[in-house]
């Protein structure tokens, strides 16, 4: 099979195919006479296997783990097991962030009015947080400014 003919019954683009291929998620192909990628029947499970894990936002270094983990017959279900626990986890703490950004976005939504005056508490809002960032850290206060305690002179 050609690279598109593989995309096509993969559901993996070509151009995401020659990116696994550089990467080393998949194999370098065989190659026609002509220079042509020719791929197999393992090559497409392959594919089909890597994109199952990326719909399930694996990271490309924890599908090259999960990769390992398939070939090999000798593996615990424990190892596999981590590796999509400690994904579960990440998965959990993307979606507590994007839960306070709803909830942030919602709250500054319902104080806009949304009318044809200018002021908007949403543009207020990022304004303020830009400033924020950008202002520069508070400097020291001089040594100058600072109270100095006398001591009572002794005669």
């Amino acid at each position: 099979m050609n690279i598109g003919e593989v995309a096509a019954i993969s559901g993996v683009s070509a151009k995401k195919i020659r990116h696994y291929e550089s990467i080393g998620l998949l194999p370098q192909p065989g190659r026609s006479d002509a220079g042509y990628r020719r791929y197999g029947d393992k090559d497409v499970a392959r594919l089909r296997f890597i994109r199952h894990c990326r719909d399930l936002g694996f990271a490309l270094d924890q599908v090259g783990e999960l990769l390992d983990l398939w070939q090999n017959r000798e593996r615990s279900s424990r190892q596999v097991k981590a590796l999509a626990q400690a994904h579960l986890a990440e998965l959990d703490a993307k979606l507590q962030e994007l839960q306070q950004m709803r909830t942030a976005l919602e709250s500054l939504v319902n104080c806009c009015h949304g009318d044809e005056r200018p002021d908007c508490p949403i543009i207020e809002s990022l304004e303020a947080a830009e400033a924020a960032e950008a202002a520069p850290p508070p400097a020291a206060l001089p040594l100058a400014s600072l109270p100095v305690q006398r001591r009572a002179r002794t005669r």
